[in-house]
């Protein structure tokens, strides 16, 4: 079925924890005026009534900055909230189910954590592909390895599906990623930890064109 378009370069996944003790919407509202373009609200150890009372927040902060919000892996939040889209790995609800809950049209991202991943059949109907993690990262110590920039270019030549680049991804190898294939790249603890999320954000759209003018 056909996916909305997707023509975002820098994605915020945010870290409550990364914030290092700040507030919260203070670092997702200046990551978003340093031009992030697309934000998951992650949330692991949330009860339900509180994740979806901060969905509806950052809902509507990232309304104001024109930015979708996309719900990691909690269908019952991304159904309560209205947000944009959610987003799935391999041990997260099947994705297929998820859009069973949601409604066909809603979008819905998709992590690769190996090489096999491509060929499940719900693969098909992902939005885009997280490749996760491209570095190794110790925000995801429960994957099969990483990716790498080499994995990352053989995934560029076997899919024509977005490719949101996440791991230990910073603004000294962004360039890199992007140069590699990469549509976009999701940032986690290099905004959230920032000193200033709004000017590392910055920088990131930065490198990405670099990256960008490299391929």
């Amino acid at each position: 079925m056909n996916q909305p378009e997707f023509p975002y370069r820098l994605y915020l996944v945010t870290d409550q924890e990364a914030c290092m003790g700040r507030d919260f919407f203070w670092v997702l509202e200046e990551a978003l005026k340093g031009g992030v373009q697309l934000v998951q609200l992650r949330e692991k150890y949330l009860s339900k009534d509180l994740f979806v009372e901060k969905a509806l927040r950052a809902k509507e902060l990232c309304e104001t900055y024109g930015v979708p919000l996309i719900i990691n892996d909690a269908v019952d939040v991304a159904h309560a909230v209205g947000a944009f889209g959610l987003h799935v790995g391999q041990q997260d609800l099947p994705l297929l189910l998820a859009k069973e809950q949601l409604g066909r049209s809603t979008p819905i991202g998709l992590s690769l954590d190996h090489r096999g991943n491509l060929s499940d059949p719900s693969a098909a109907e992902a939005w885009y592909f997280g490749v996760s993690p491209i570095f190794p990262t110790p925000t995801k110590p429960d994957t099969y390895g990483s990716w790498g920039l080499d994995g990352l270019r053989w995934l560029r030549e076997k899919t024509d599906k977005p490719l949101v680049a996440i791991g230990n991804i910073n603004t000294g190898n962004a360039s890199d990623v992007i140069a590699q294939g990469a549509d976009c790249l999701a940032i986690v603890s290099a905004i959230c930890g920032a000193a200033n999320p709004g000017i590392t954000a910055e920088r990131f759209l930065r490198e990405i064109e670099n990256g960008l003018t490299c391929r």
